[in-house]
């Protein structure tokens, strides 16, 4: 499946949405409408390494991803490769770009895309699962929008049983 994006602006710093988006254990707060049974698979949830899986349930093609945080360039850009699909046989990434808007807005871009490889998944790119992917995108990053500029409190995911010390 082709990249599909999603753009909007945030009134807020850059760094202020760079600190949230980089953090895994926030993104169940404004992704978990598609992003289901989210789990940190590390206990640092920042930076390069960083590694979530979780189950996106669409009707026709509902799929387990992996995420993994690959490049950071804060407060720019945060890319994201990982595996996704039966058997993790497909190649996904995720990019997000930051740019400073007029004021003390941010302009945020998200794109994913997926590596099929397998005649099944090709398929399923071809069923709508790139309409279906942009139209969750356009949702979270308008959650995402909500919840930083209400200044609400995140409660980020922690790792169950996981000592913080």
């Amino acid at each position: 499946m082709g990249p599909v994006s999603a753009k909007i602006t945030i009134d807020a710093p850059r760094e202020r949405v760079f600190a949230v988006i980089s953090d895994l254990a926030y993104r169940p707060a404004f992704t978990d409408h598609f992003a289901h049974e989210f789990h940190l698979q590390r206990l640092d949830s920042t930076g390069k390494g960083a590694t979530a899986r979780f189950h996106a349930k669409a009707k026709r093609f509902p799929i387990w991803m992996e995420t993994v945080i690959d490049e950071v360039k804060p407060p720019y850009r945060l890319v994201e490769r990982g595996r996704g699909s039966r058997q993790d046989r497909m190649k996904l990434g995720t990019a997000w770009e930051l740019v400073e808007g007029p004021g003390a807005t941010t302009e945020v871009t998200v794109t994913f895309w997926t590596e099929a490889e397998n005649h099944v998944d090709i398929a399923f790119g071809k069923l709508g699962a790139g309409r279906w992917y942009r139209k969750q995108w356009r949702k979270s990053l308008r959650r995402l929008r909500d919840l930083i500029e209400n200044d609400e409190p995140i409660q980020p995911l922690r790792v169950a049983g996981a000592s913080r010390i």
